[in-house]
């Protein structure tokens, strides 16, 4: 795809890692706020599924605007989002796909018993087909 990798300062993974911990057994969920694809924030958000929070999520709108607010009173944008995986692999499922935005970046991490482990990062497709796998860097804050 020819992208910079994705780069997610330090603080911002710890947050990520920490909130796939807190919500174990149950997946979490947050947005990436930053700029030019360099995460300064990871904002929880609250996993509204009524499908069951062990394997789904959920952004309600009223989350997404509050996310885009928090953005812009960083004077950032969002850059995607990010949730957890507990007990299974860092890697985007069938549901993932039927529910993702092109333009976002989707940071998956897998929860293994209660301890974040592979944190990976995807695009969707904008033929929605499939995603890529992008390079994720981690700096120091």
């Amino acid at each position: 795809m020819g992208l910079q990798p994705l780069v997610i300062r330090a603080d911002a993974d710890n947050r990520i890692r920490r909130h796939g911990q807190e919500a174990y057994p149950h997946e979490c969920c947050g947005a990436l706020i930053g700029r030019d694809r360099v995460v300064t924030e990871a904002l929880a958000l609250p996993n509204s599924t009524d499908e069951g929070p062990r394997r789904r999520f959920l952004v309600r709108p009223v989350d997404y605007l509050a996310a885009e607010r928090r953005a812009t009173a960083l004077d950032a944008e969002l850059l995607g989002f990010y949730h957890s995986h507990p007990d299974s692999p860092a890697r985007p499922s069938r549901y993932d796909l039927d529910h993702a935005w092109p333009a976002f970046a989707y940071v998956i991490v897998a929860v293994e018993q209660a301890t974040p482990r592979a944190l990976t990062s995807w695009r969707l497709r904008e033929d929605r087909s499939a995603f890529d796998e992008e390079t994720v860097a981690v700096e120091p804050d």
